[in-house]
């Protein structure tokens, strides 16, 4: 795909960087559900969860002795995805900020 980029205007070339941005977001969580589905059918090859080799149920130990912390907030538009309010803020939860919704609705 060839974009001539030097013809577009400034608010085209934002909504593109916008889609592109929304689209990584989007591939990037393809491919960690396609890690995480390969990483169950190998450990279930053995008779195992990934919660038994993982020694947490997707929350709990983060495998260093450290307690992972629960989520605070959670995408209105995508339950599936949450934030614990900790570290850099989610693409998801920027936009919403963006788009004007307030923190408290998104909390858990």
């Amino acid at each position: 795909m060839n974009l001539d980029l030097t013809s577009m205007s400034r608010i085209e070339l934002e909504t593109l960087k916008t889609e592109v941005e929304a689209a990584l977001v989007e591939v990037a969580e393809k491919e960690k559900q396609a890690a995480r589905d390969a990483a169950e059918k190998a450990v279930a090859a053995f008779g195992y969860s990934l919660a038994d080799i993982t020694g947490s149920g997707g929350r709990g130990r983060n495998g260093r002795g450290k307690s992972l912390s629960s989520p605070k907030y959670r995408n209105p538009a995508d339950p599936e995805q949450t934030w614990t309010g900790k570290g850099r803020q989610p693409q998801w939860f920027k936009e919403a900020i963006a788009a004007g919704q307030s923190p408290d609705a998104m909390e858990i």
